[in-house]
């Protein structure tokens, strides 16, 4: 189940009008009866699920109009100046007790992170409840006051919610807790996944994916940009941009203006269960992950050079001879740019029809973009690796080196290529965040160009 909560205040001014020569002042317990009416007729303009103790709305605005009527007219016809010193108790005991719950009673397609509440302006609520369809009751609190209860969890989807309980007036009459109203039934709902699950330990250049399985408009990335948070236990500056939609759908992606701080443990909270996403329907679910960033690894991959340096922490832990892509072929250049490693397996079979290979296997493969560029071994290129580049793209080493890189590789990990005629770009794949300048990265939040 699923609900929220909004606290809600009421406050009464009081007025002492002053005298006018050849007047009476009129009878502050008359003037009380005509702000309560004008509290009745307000409430009722405003459409709120308001019940008076009387029978009746209708009663309760015609017995208040009565006694009004008749204080007044006492009042004119010549009311004493010590009933105009009546205890503030009187004024109070004057104002008519009213119970007053949001949704309204009877409403239909209430969203389920509403604010759900019911409110007494006297006496206190007791024991209070509100069950779905199928009886599970809503968790909320009662105020300090005993005056409000509130939901403290979003409701369901397509649910009828009822309440339950007693209201005890301050005379002790007892008013049992009725009504019931619908939340909304979406007709499509918007499955959305984050990349990094809880307890995983990522690189200091790994970024925050939530991909949503619909395409959203720009209202609905802002809205849910609003619900998004990150904390974390060591100060970072971060943002949220919105990557181009893709076939798939809409995605949003979080990082660090710099890489971030090595032993960092990250939450991110994502609660859009209940969110309207327009044409996109309603999230399935919330989303929500706890991660920590491991020690900080930064491969050094320099073409110039042919050589491929591990930093590990600050220090240089390893070197390997390498070959990238060939230069004089720009279809084969591998691109230069701050890649981050994505995946890695044992064995990965490779395609490039163009060049003439199909589902060639090759072995302890860490794949850093989605255009085809992994670091692996390649024992057929072993002569040019450390004096020329001859590859489609990837990244040669020596099986022996190849796999001892593999060993130390994690999701996140930077792979911080120079040297190369070509840039990564938004046309190779998935991840290219670091690849943006972060004044460029800002303004790609939905709230920024909201604003």
């Amino acid at each position: 189940m699923r609900h929220m909560s909004r606290s809600w205040e009421r406050s009464r001014g009081r007025h002492r009008p002053g005298r006018r020569a050849g007047l009476r002042t009129l009878h502050r317990r008359t003037l009380a009866k005509l702000l309560t009416v004008g509290v009745i007729v307000a409430a009722l303009a405003a459409g709120g699920a308001t019940a008076f103790a009387s029978d009746s709305v209708r009663d309760a605005i015609a017995s208040n109009l009565s006694n009004a009527g008749r204080g007044l007219d006492a009042g004119w016809a010549g009311s004493s100046s010590s009933e105009d010193e009546d205890d503030d108790d009187d004024e109070q005991a004057d104002v008519a007790p009213v119970l007053t719950s949001t949704p309204l009673a009877g409403a239909i397609g209430a969203k389920p992170r509403d604010t759900v509440r019911t409110t007494v302006n006297s006496g206190e609520l007791r024991d209070v409840a509100l069950t779905n369809s199928d009886g599970e009751a809503v968790r909320g609190t009662l105020a300090p006051d005993g005056r409000t209860w509130s939901a403290t969890e979003p409701l369901g989807y397509g649910s009828t919610y009822r309440w339950s309980g007693s209201w005890v007036r301050g005379d002790g009459i007892v008013t049992p807790l009725t009504g019931q109203f619908s939340t909304v039934d979406p007709d499509r709902i918007a499955r959305a996944t984050m990349n990094i699950g809880d307890g995983a330990t990522v690189g200091v250049g790994a970024p925050v994916i939530i991909t949503f399985d619909r395409t959203l408009t720009d209202k609905a990335k802002a809205d849910v940009e609003r619900a998004l948070s990150v904390r974390t236990s060591n100060k970072v500056e971060g943002a949220w941009a919105w990557l181009p939609d893709t076939a798939d759908g809409s995605r949003v992606h979080y990082r660090p203006r710099t890489y971030w701080p090595a032993h960092t443990t990250v939450t991110v909270t994502a609660p859009i269960y209940g969110l309207d996403l327009g044409e996109a329907g309603y999230p399935a679910e919330d989303l929500s992950s706890t991660f920590t960033v491991g020690r900080s690894q930064i491969v050094k991959a320099d073409a110039r050079s042919h050589q491929l340096v591990v930093v590990r922490d600050g220090k240089t832990v390893q070197s390997f001879d390498a070959s990238y892509g060939k230069a004089s072929d720009p279809r084969r250049v591998t691109r230069s740019g701050t890649h981050v490693v994505m995946s890695k397996s044992q064995k990965v079979l490779m395609t490039n029809r163009d060049y003439g290979y199909v589902d060639l296997p090759q072995y302890w493969a860490v794949r850093i973009s989605n255009n085809g560029e992994f670091i692996h071994a390649n024992p057929a290129s072993t002569s040019a690796q450390g004096n020329s580049n001859v590859t489609h793209g990837c990244v040669n080493l020596s099986t022996s080196d190849a796999r001892s890189y593999f060993d130390s590789a994690i999701f996140g990990d930077p792979v911080e290529v120079v040297g190369t005629s070509q840039h990564l770009s938004a046309t190779d794949g998935d991840i290219y965040d670091w690849a943006i300048t972060w004044a460029d990265w800002k303004s790609m939040s939905a709230l920024a160009r909201a604003s």
